[in-house]
Formats: structure tokens, C-alpha cells, sequence
């Protein structure tokens, strides 16, 4: 008996993924990639149970995965660090002990996917970086996407949740063969239409297998996913992490924010951006945090 909530494989695609049972309406079962930014349907008949020996296993994999791209992320922050060091040395003090403080943006993540955003958060407060985390499902976001800009004011948004791309309904190219691509592709249209600058407003948008090309078009500073694969579920926060902590002078390398994640450049891709973080001088020892 399979139910709301458990976690199964499909026997179609040789159990390559594993699913959570969003419901369980005939004749289809609606599925939420686990680790993965994919929605599907399948016949309850395809669907098998995923034992916890093997669930774990699989997570040890995934778990994995993440530490590299956090362990890179981190390398890739002492780099950009000691760069704002130097900076600060030559160009704005005259001493080696010479302080700065930093500015760095606010990031909307808008997710589609409760238990990602969640996942999500965690992460951006272990790299810390100030975010408004804000459930949402992917119809939904054209429409409310730019009342929340209002009350959040951020200079980096994310726009992800679930996607897929169906054959059965067209072409690789034609959006309407895809799940939530045109949704992203909206609200990526809405939000520019009022911050055209590219450099005042990041956006990321997409989720597995999107119509990347449709999301640069639309204004998408990075978007999944230019080889329609699937993408893990925290890479939005490593590109929305780099641009957060790459100076406001600099241009992002956009090789160096894709290697940092999981999906590599057949899952993310870009175009050339500058960073968002502005630091100043002089330090303040009224900045400290007294606790």
C-alpha cells in the first residue's frame, strides 16, 4: 500500500531517482523529487517502496555530494575574502591590521517545495547570508512575486520549485511542453519589467529540466537547465551565495559559481553578472554585536 508521504522509485526508470508521494489521485501518482527539483507522474502499478537501508544509502551519497560543493564554495570565499583584504590594505588604509565592514545583499528564495525551502534556509544562514524564505507554488509566482520585491527589497531573487519536460507534449523548445517553466519565465518577465538592470536585480530561476533558454530571454541572470537534466535541490542557493559575496567592482566568473554546485553546467548556466557586495571603512568596534 503506498500513501501520501512515502518514499518509492519507479520500475520504468530502473529506480533512478526517489520520490516522494505528493498524492495518490487515480489513475496517476503525483511525485516530488526527494534530493532533486523534478515533478512526475506515474501508474501506482510502476511505483515500489524504497526500503530504509536503501534510502540510506543513497542519502550518504547525496550527503556527500553537498559537502564537496560546500567544501568548494568555502575554498572559493577564502579566495574572494582574501582579495577584500588585500583591496583594503592598498587602496583603503594604510596598515596591515586595516578593518572594513561589509554590506552584503538580501536574498528572496521563493520555492515551490516546502521541505526545500527549508533546506534551503538552513544553508543560507550557515553561509550567512540574510534571506526571506517565501513558500510558493509555481503557479502562483508571476502574480505575487512582485509584492513580495516590495516588502522584501532584495537585490537577489530565486525562483525554483519543481519542473519537467514531457515529449508527449511537444518539442524540446516549445515551453508548453514543460511543467512550471512558464511560470518562472513569467515572473522572471514581471520582475524586470520593473528592474531592467541586470546588476541591480539578480535573478535565478528554474528547477529540473526547465527551458533555460526561455528564462535568459526573459531577463534570468542564471537559469537551469541549458541540457534539461535535473538539478539538485540546493544548488540555487550556491549561485545566489556567489553573487552575494563577490564585490560589486568584480564580474562573476560564471564557471566558478556553476562548478560550485551539484549539477555542473549541464544543469546551470548564465550570463555575465557583477557581484553585489560593497564594503566600506572605517570599522567601527560600535558594529560589534555586544552579546
Amino acid at each position: 500500500m503506498i500513501t501520501k508521504g512515502d518514499l518509492v522509485t519507479r520500475k520504468s526508470y530502473q529506480h533512478d531517482i526517489i520520490f516522494r508521494v505528493k498524492n495518490c489521485d487515480k489513475p496517476l501518482v503525483k511525485l516530488m523529487g526527494e534530493h532533486i527539483r523534478l515533478e512526475a507522474d506515474a501508474p501506482l502499478e510502476d511505483l515500489e517502496k524504497v526500503s530504509g537501508d536503501e534510502y540510506h544509502r543513497r542519502k550518504v551519497e547525496v550527503d556527500e555530494q553537498e559537502a564537496f560543493s560546500y567544501r568548494l564554495f568555502k575554498q572559493d570565499y577564502r579566495l574572494l575574502k582574501e582579495k577584500r583584504d588585500s583591496q583594503a590594505e592598498s587602496g583603503y588604509a594604510t596598515g596591515k591590521d586595516a578593518k572594513y565592514f561589509q554590506i552584503p545583499p538580501r536574498v528572496l528564495h521563493i520555492d515551490g517545495d516546502p521541505l526545500f525551502l527549508k533546506k534551503c534556509i538552513a544553508l543560507y544562514e550557515e553561509l550567512g547570508i540574510q534571506v526571506h524564505g517565501q513558500y510558493m507554488h509555481e503557479k502562483e509566482m508571476p502574480e505575487q512575486v512582485m509584492g513580495l520585491i516590495e516588502k522584501v527589497q532584495p537585490e537577489i531573487v530565486v525562483l525554483t520549485g519543481h519542473d519537467a519536460y514531457s515529449k508527449t507534449k511537444g518539442s524540446v523548445r516549445e515551453l508548453e511542453a514543460y511543467r512550471h517553466s512558464r511560470f518562472f519565465v513569467e515572473a522572471v518577465r514581471n520582475i524586470r519589467q520593473k528592474y531592467p538592470n541586470f546588476d541591480q536585480m539578480v535573478i535565478f530561476a528554474g528547477a529540473c529540466q526547465s527551458h533555460f533558454e526561455s528564462l535568459i530571454r526573459a531577463g534570468a541572470n542564471f537559469a537551469s537547465s541549458p541540457s534539461r537534466v535535473n538539478i539538485h535541490a540546493i544548488d540555487p542557493v550556491y549561485v545566489a551565495a556567489r553573487v552575494a559575496y563577490t564585490s560589486f567592482m568584480d564580474h562573476i566568473n560564471i564557471w566558478e559559481v556553476i562548478r560550485n554546485t551539484i549539477s555542473g553546467e549541464k544543469g546551470l548556466g548564465g550570463v555575465e553578472t557583477r557581484g553585489l557586495l560593497r564594503i566600506g571603512i572605517p570599522y567601527s568596534e560600535y558594529s560589534e554585536d555586544p552579546s
